[in-house]
């Protein structure tokens, strides 16, 4: 189903400003390998984690290799203890890694929270070979868990689509792993995405074009992240 962004950005909006409409927009939910072992609080990190040529993306302390993502009507960007706080926004907040990124065999880790709002604390955009898509944690009010965009279709609407709920003030451990065949995503210790790239064409929506190469926004919503990093397969 098509949705006009006028129609989606208004009714994602007053989801986020407390109208309380459970329709609110925003946009938006392997072969088998074993998870990495996470406590679903993300209060310890996994062993396997601080091995095998991880890079970490964030010294916990300050922006450094990052910058504030320039969506018009942002919201404050600031480090707070070991994590970014990404504020609300009208509509987006986000930060950009501003050095190269890998384009596939590679695995993205982070952990997110919602600390306010109910909209999506999570857009991970990173690169598929020579396209970009976005993971999205929490869209269309709240529940969607998945790819933007694939052959066109938002997370809401694709193959890729779950629905699931996300505690305010909760960490939440994501696991994403592109290859040159599939983008897979483990969120704490289930895989909820396993979805293969094929001739599919990867894209992302335009609101984030500013995201690109890799980058983590939020809709409406203040969110958190911390833990992050990469590392080649």
């Amino acid at each position: 189903m098509k949705i006009s962004l006028s129609h989606w950005t208004q009714m994602a909006c007053a989801a986020a400003i407390g109208l309380g409409l459970n329709s609110g927009l925003s946009w938006a939910a392997a072969d088998t390998i074993a998870p990495l072992p996470v406590n679903t609080n993300a209060t310890t990190k996994a062993t396997s984690e601080t091995t095998y040529g991880w890079e970490s993306l964030f010294d916990g302390k300050t922006l450094k290799g990052w910058k504030q993502t320039e969506f018009a009507g942002k919201g404050e960007v600031t480090v707070e203890k070991d994590h970014i706080l990404l504020g609300l926004g009208n509509n987006m907040t986000g930060v950009t890694w501003t050095n190269d990124a890998p384009r596939t065999q590679y695995e993205v880790v982070l952990d997110a929270m919602r600390v306010d709002g109910s909209d999506f604390f999570c857009g991970l955009t990173f690169p598929v070979k020579k396209e970009y898509c976005s993971l999205i944690l929490g869209g269309w009010g709240g529940g969607v868990t998945g790819i933007s965009s694939i052959d066109g279709n938002d997370a809401s609407s694709n193959q890729t689509t779950t629905f699931r709920s996300f505690k305010q003030g909760q960490w939440y451990h994501v696991r994403v792993r592109v290859t040159d065949e599939k983008i897979q995503v483990w969120l704490d210790e289930e895989r909820v995405i396993d979805f293969k790239i094929e001739d599919h064409k990867m894209s992302t929506r335009m609101e984030v074009d500013s995201s690109k190469p890799f980058g983590v926004a939020t809709w409406c919503t203040t969110g958190a992240i911390r833990n992050i990093k990469w590392r080649k397969l």
